[in-house]
């Protein structure tokens, strides 16, 4: 019976989140959901690309999180529409929550959407939200194992970010073990080992999402 229940939510919400996706595509507005572990960079990562592409793109953010309001304020210090959704408890978004939310943004004056989901690196892998990609930040400080531990993550993202690469020096973080475990799960991930802090790398992040998001016609 249980296995049965789960089946029907996840059924349900993948109903959801192909009524939110068909929305997007009606309206051309691009949805990234950003994945991660607490801490490793996903409103830094989101701040970051909003600051280069500002002036190119109409750009909102629903901003998941357990309690709080701190990730949506900092992007709204930013003058971008923030929208935030508290789950009370859940370890990640579902689409209906995204869907919920889509009252509050202005699709017709978007174009690309960043939905930041909980930092977990396991729950969110399993709800789809309607999004175009899948963004996951990694760090230097998690590890070089984290892909060997957490290869659900790992192995359905379209595109993975290694953020705080210039603490590479003070870490015993061996990247030719990260590489090798993220490309037995995931060999077509697009792979952009950046900096927040320092700006090393975003650029080229940048510039392949705006390449990405030109295929969406």
């Amino acid at each position: 019976m249980k296995i049965q229940v789960v089946e029907n939510v996840l059924s349900a919400n993948e109903q959801i989140a192909l009524e939110n996706r068909r929305l997007f595509d009606e309206k051309g507005v691009f949805v990234l959901n950003f994945m991660a572990a607490p801490g490793a960079g996903k409103t830094s990562l989101i701040e970051r690309t909003i600051e280069a592409l500002r002036h190119r793109l109409r750009i909102s953010v629903i901003d998941g999180d357990v309690a709080s309001t701190i990730d949506a304020d900092r992007i709204a210090r930013l003058g971008i529409p923030a929208v935030q959704i508290n789950t009370g408890g859940a370890c990640h978004l579902d689409a209906n929550m995204v869907r919920s939310a889509l009252s509050k943004v202005s699709l017709d004056e978007t174009d690309l959407l960043f939905v930041e989901n909980v930092g977990n690196l396991i729950c969110p892998t399993g709800f789809a939200l309607g999004e175009h990609l899948k963004v996951m930040i990694a760090s230097t400080p998690e590890g070089d194992d984290k892909p060997y531990k957490y290869p659900g993550m790992f192995s359905v993202v379209d595109v993975l970010a290694l953020n705080k690469v210039d603490l590479l020096p003070l870490l015993e973080f061996r990247m030719d073990y990260f590489r090798r475990g993220v490309e037995a799960l995931n060999p077509d991930v697009a792979f952009f080992p950046l900096s927040c802090k320092t700006g090393k790398g975003v650029d080229e992040w940048v510039e392949w999402l705006v390449a990405a998001r030109s295929k969406l016609g």
